[in-house]
This record gives structure tokens, C-alpha cells and sequence, in this order.
């Protein structure tokens, strides 16, 4: 039987929208899309559903099994959250583009071959790049062709490495690869480059600050998880995965600790989450996996938190860089919000009682039975790490860091980015008074987007306070009780003494205050470095290569006149036989050897 496939009831609502009057009409029609998409997939049972045929190759549209409806679900609950933050966004092109992509993503957790998974993956980038130029600076461009490329680059893997497979007699099903063959290494690196494995990655630091606030928002849910998917589903078990994933657990913590954009500390954060996914896919055993699952699910959701806090920062303040917050005492104004945020920093940091902590145990855990301790001390790391820089870091960078200058705000003309004359200009400093009202005047964070952030919050603390509800979409069986005694008071031992450490730093003036500048990062390897040299190689070869044009042009000269075919009235005409000459021979020679 022939099914509609979900993904399709998102680009139709994409269709649609030009053709309806702009407002709350676009909005509604966009939130319907991810609930009958979900409402679809829920209706189905397991098993492939639609197929079709290309140049006589069979291609999957619907596979629906265990790992791909707990991927879809979560999916579509961040769809939702995603629009719903966005509910008030009136540009067209962003509100197109982020349906599309959802979709595409979507579609490509659907797919049950390659090449059907390779036009939707290229899907997702041409479309998500939209959320990046949708800021329409000149920064946000140049950003978004570096991410357009990269994505790019990283579906022509993928799709060489799928022909390449089904040539040498694979078969297209998007399975596990039996063994690392040249088209598995190939994929694996496509794979690697979303997931941001490291020396691949660092993309993912500049796409999503660049982005506008509800982009950002929504591009943290889907790119990465749909390459965490693709890695489970192709590459479970894959031993090397345990030590890229270590790495990017790791090193993300260092930069994030200084950083000054709090939405790129978000960012490299988020990088390091997705090294503790990546360690339970190399794994491979099933709690491993439902590990890394498990993880996914709860970081699209506390990570998507944590960037909507940060996009209700910008829209106050004008700016999510903690140089431009400082002295501002935002959580006076936005008590709510600072409320969400502390969920959101609670749930990555594994906080009992909230979703990272179930999520993150099983992780560690499986990692534990199999004996990596090396590793093991590693995540145990990056977890006390990623508690610094997001469960402390995030909230006092951008509520807390000091309140002597609630008043610059209106002096400077810069609130919820407006100019002078806001709510908050010509209002005396610091009295209690005025602050009720600036909270009053503005109201907060807009109600759409205090709802969206509430839901959210509401699902970290659900899976913390009763984690079967997460266990019972994960996808393999592995029975698991993340609330044991022992394992409840290391957790907040670890907490503890990180924020202990915080305190004792802060206090004795050894964290300096964050500054606006550049951080080298392993990116500039090959975006600096390599245009140098291939510049200085260009130079040196010029003239080499000159002359030997010079020699093989009068060489072919020779010949041809030897040959009675030279026509010396007719330069262009002579040189153009000269060289269709050389190639000729060039084709004959290869075609010889090889032969």
C-alpha cells in the first residue's frame, strides 16, 4: 500500500503559504504542518510504506521501524516548539525555509535508501542556509555560503559514496555497513562532516550564532541530529567512533569557557553533546545505543530551551554577547525567562530530576560495562565542563552579571531592539519601583514564546522525574534504572565541586570577564593557511608551467608541419589542431595502458 509520506504535508504548507494573507494565518498553518505530519506517522505500523522508481533503481520514501519513529517524534515535538516560538516571525522566505527543512529532515529519518536519504539530506542544507541569510547582514552571507559549501561538500560524499557502494554490488538500502569499504569511509565522512566530528565541524560555531533568533533555535534540533541518526543506523558499533566522540566531548569545553557570544558557547556546547552521542554509536551494544538515542531526544529539547532563552535575550536587549549584557540585571526584567534557562542549564548539566541526567547515565553507563575507563574519565570531564560553561556560564553571562546599570540601556537607546524611545528610555536608575514598571511596560518575553520555552521545560523536568516515558519510544531493549543511590550522589558530588571551583575562581578574581575576540580554532588550518600556500605554489608553478607549454606547443609544431597539416596563415586555427592533437594522443596513450 501506497502511503502519503509525512514529510510531503510539510512542503505543502510551505506551498501555501504565499498564497495566505500574512499573519496569524501563515503561523497557524505552519504549527499544523509538524501535527499532522506526527499525526500521520503515528497512524502507521512498522514497515516500509512507499516506494517508487528512479532510472530503474527502487527507492524507500516511507520506512517507518523502532529508531525512525523515535527520531520522527522528536522531531516533530521540536517542530512544534520551533513554529510556535516563531509564531510571530512575518518573513516569508524564513518561515518558507524552516518548513522545508524541518521536512526534508524529516523525510531523510524516513528514508530506507540512499539515494532517497541523499536528495533530502542536500534538502536540509539548501534550505536551513535560508535561516542563516534570513539576518541579512553581510556577515550572516559570508557565513551562510561557508555553510551552504561545507553541507554541500558533505552530500556529494555521501552520494559518492552510495553509487560507489550500489556499483560495486551493495545493496541501496540504508542499512548498517557489513565492513569499511572505500564507499562506507566515504559516507562515514559525510556522516562525520554534519555531525561535526572534530577538524570537520567548526561550521557549527559560526551557522549558529548567525543566525536569527528562532533560526538558531530551529537549526540546533535538526542538522546534527539527522547526521547522529545516520550514524546509528550505519555505523553502529564502529570502534573509532569511541575516540572521535571523546574528542568532541572534550575539546568544545575549552572554547566555550572563554567565548563572549553566549549563543556560540551554546554552540560549542552543543558540540560536545553530540561527542557523548557519537562515543554510545561506536559502542554499539544496545544500551549504548539507546544511549545515544535517549540523548539526542532530550538535547534537541534542553538545548532548543537554552537558544530560545538566548533568542528572548537578543529580543530585549539587542545582543546575546556577554560584554554587551554586562550590568544589565536582566533577570529583574525577564523572571520568567531566567526561570527557563535554569531548567534548560539544570537538564544539560544532568541536574537530577531532569532530562540529561537520565540520558546522560545511560551513556555513561554503557561506557562503563564495556570497560572504556579512559573514555569514561573523559565524558566525566566534559560533563563538569559543559555544567561551567551552560549551567553557570549561560544564566550569570546573561541574567546575573551584575545590575549597576540597569538605566544604560535607555541611555544607550538599545531594548528588545528598538532605539530611544522604548519602554525602558528616560527611565531614573535602579529604583524598584521603575524596575516593576520597565517589567510591566515591556511584558516580558512575548507569550508565544514563554509558551514554547514553558513546553520545553516541561518535557526536560517530565523525562527527569519519570524517565519511562523515554524508555518506552527508545528503540532497542535494555532495561536500565538511572536512580540508584550511588549513582545520584556522584552526580551531585560532581556538580558541587565544579560549581565549588566556580565560586572559589570568581571570588579570588581568577575568571576574567569575557572580551570580543578572536579565538583560533582548528578550521583556520585550511582557511587561512591553506590559501596562503596554495597562493605561494601558484606563484612557483606559474612559470614552470608556462614554459612547458611553450616547449610542448613548439614540439606540436614541429610535428604537424613535419606531418603536412601545418597552416602557418592561420594562427588560432594552427595552435587550436596543435593542442586537439596533443589530446588525441594523450586519450590513445591511456587508453593503451589501460587497455
Amino acid at each position: 500500500m501506497t502511503t502519503l509520506p509525512p514529510f510531503l504535508l510539510y512542503f505543502l504548507a510551505a506551498a501555501a503559504l504565499p498564497l495566505l494573507p500574512r499573519g496569524t494565518s501563515r503561523a497557524a498553518v505552519s504549527l499544523l504542518a509538524p501535527l499532522a505530519a506526527l499525526a500521520l506517522t503515528a497512524s502507521l505500523p512498522y514497515g516500509t510504506h512507499t516506494t517508487a522508481t528512479l532510472f530503474g533503481q527502487p527507492l524507500i520514501l516511507l520506512r517507518l521501524d523502532p529508531l525512525a519513529w523515535t527520531f520522527s517524534l522528536i522531531f516533530s515535538i521540536a517542530a512544534v516548539l520551533g513554529l510556535l516560538f516563531a509564531w510571530r516571525i512575518r518573513d516569508l522566505a524564513q518561515q518558507i525555509a524552516a518548513l522545508v527543512y524541518m521536512g526534508a529532515a524529516l523525510g531523510a529519518i524516513h528514508a530506507g535508501d540512499l539515494l532517497t536519504l541523499f536528495c533530502l539530506w542536500e534538502a536540509t542544507a539548501f534550505a536551513s542556509v535560508f535561516l542563516i541569510w534570513a539576518r541579512r547582514t553581510q556577515g550572516a552571507y559570508a557565513t551562510g555560503m561557508r555553510y551552504l559549501l561545507i553541507q554541500v561538500f558533505s552530500g556529494l560524499l555521501l552520494l559518492a559514496g552510495a553509487l560507489l557502494h550500489i556499483n560495486n554490488g551493495g545493496d541501496a538500502a540504508f542499512t548498517a555497513f557489513p565492513q569499511m569499504t572505500t564507499a562506507a569511509w566515504l559516507i562515514l565522512i559525510a556522516f562525520g562532516i554534519k555531525s561535526a566530528f572534530p577538524l570537520l565541524g567548526d561550521w557549527l560555531q559560526d551557522a549558529y550564532p548567525a543566525a536569527t533568533p528562532t533560526g538558531a533555535v530551529i537549526l540546533s534540533a535538526f542538522t546534527t541530529k539527522l547526521a547522529v541518526y545516520a550514524l546509528i543506523r550505519g555505523f553502529p558499533g564502529f570502534e573509532p567512533l569511541i575516540y572521535i566522540g571523546a574528542a568532541m566531548a572534550l575539546y568544545p569545553v575549552f572554547y566555550a569557557i572563554v567565548e563572549n557570544d553566549l549563543r556560540r558557547v551554546l554552540a560549542f556546547s552543543l558540540n560536545n553533546q553530540l561527542g557523548f552521542i557519537v562515543v554510545g554509536v561506536g559502542i554499539g551494544t544496545p544500551l549504548a545505543l539507546n544511549g545515544a538515542t535517549a540523548h539526542a531526544v532530550c538535547h534537541i529539547l534542553y538545548k532548543g530551551l537554552l537558544f530560545m532563552t538566548m533568542g528572548a535575550v537578543i529580543a530585549r536587549a539587542g545582543s546575546a554577547k556577554a560584554t554587551d549584557l554586562r550590568g544589565r540585571a536582566l533577570y529583574r526584567a525577564m523572571p520568567l525567562t531566567l526561570l527557563f534557562c535554569l531548567v534548560g542549564a539544570a537538564s544539560i548539566s544532568a541536574f537530577p530530576l531532569f532530562s540529561g541526567f537520565v540520558s546522560k547515565s545511560l551513556l555513561l553507563a554503557a561506557v562503563d560495562k564495556e570497560g572504556y575507563a579512559l573514555v569514561w574519565l573523559i565524558l566525566l570531564f566534559a560533563s563538569a565542563g559543559v555544567f561551567l560553561t551552560d549551567g553557570i556560564k549561560i544564566p550569570y553571562r546573561a541574567f546575573f552579571a551584575g545590575d549597576a546599570a540597569i538605566n544604560e540601556l535607555g541611555q544607550k537607546g538599545w531594548v528588545g531592539g528598538q532605539k530611544e524611545g522604548g519602554a525602558w528610555g528616560g527611565l531614573p536608575p535602579k529604583s524598584k519601583a521603575n524596575i516593576w514598571q520597565i517589567w510591566r511596560l515591556e511584558g516580558e518575553t512575548p507569550a508565544n514564546m514563554l509558551l514554547a520555552m514553558g513546553l520545553a521545560a516541561l518535557l526536560c523536568i517530565g523525562i527527569g522525574v519519570a524517565p519511562a516515558t523515554l524508555f518506552a519510544v527508545l528503540p532497542y531493549d535494555a532495561l536500565y534504572q538511572p536512580y540508584t543511590a550511588a549513582h545520584i550522589l556522584f552526580q551531585l558530588q560532581l556538580l558541587a565541586f565544579t560549581a565549588l571551583a566556580f565560586m572559589l575562581l570568581l571570588r579570588a578574581n581568577r575568571i576574567h570577564p569575557e572580551t570580543p575576540t578572536l579565538h583560533l580554532r582548528p578550521d583556520h588550518l585550511y582557511r587561512r593557511l591553506l590559501p596562503a600556500l596554495l597562493t605561494r605554489l601558484e606563484a612557483t608553478a606559474t612559470p614552470l608551467f608556462d614554459t612547458l607549454a611553450t616547449l610542448t606547443r613548439h614540439r606540436a609544431t614541429a610535428l604537424l608541419r613535419a606531418a603536412g597539416i601545418w597552416s602557418s596563415h592561420d594562427r588560432a586555427t594552427d595552435i587550436m589542431l596543435a593542442w586537439v592533437g596533443l589530446l588525441l594522443a594523450a586519450v590513445l596513450s591511456l587508453a593503451y595502458l589501460l587497455g
